[in-house]
């Protein structure tokens, strides 16, 4: 081993240590060619920086409320017959859906309103951008499915056109 080497480990352990001692997670020298990172894994142990709210949260699996021998509704068919439907308009983006132009403000449409293709329906906001979210045809809205400040994801019903 050289000198050269020995006096590497000798660094590296004095980091490791100095890593431990303060509680950090990574620390980097860098000096002339010579360049050291070492990291510290917390697979077993949190941070004592980590917020507490970043722990696992465990919760009890959810017990079925329908008695012995009755049928529960099926949920996944009303969904697959909304995708198929073609007069559902689903969301181009995630982000955060609102009904209205701004807080207070009516609603752009309600249930049973006669609508344009074009016309806007609700805002997606994404990235603190606006996007004006309009009719994919004309027709008569039967169903709203999401409600004002409701996070939305790609591909998610919004509402039917009939």
């Amino acid at each position: 081993m050289t000198k050269a080497s020995q006096v590497d480990q000798d660094l590296i352990r004095a980091i490791a240590e100095l890593l431990n001692k303060e509680n950090l997670a990574e620390i980097e020298i860098e000096q002339d060619d010579f360049r050291v990172r070492v990291t510290r894994s917390y697979a077993n142990e949190a941070p004592a920086y980590a917020p507490q709210y970043l722990a696992p949260q465990y919760a009890p699996a959810p017990q079925s409320l329908t008695p012995a021998g009755s049928v529960a509704p099926a949920a996944p068919v009303a969904a697959e017959d909304l995708a198929s439907n073609p007069g559902t308009l689903t969301s181009p983006m995630v982000g955060t859906a609102y009904r209205s132009p701004e807080p207070g403000k009516p609603a752009f449409v309600e249930v049973g309103a006669k609508v344009t293709e074009g016309q806007t329906l609700l805002i997606i906001e994404a990235m603190k951008t606006m996007n004006q979210i309009p009719a994919h045809r004309s027709g008569t809205v039967t169903r709203i499915l999401v409600e004002d400040s409701q996070p939305v994801e790609y591909g998610e019903p919004l509402a039917v056109i009939e």
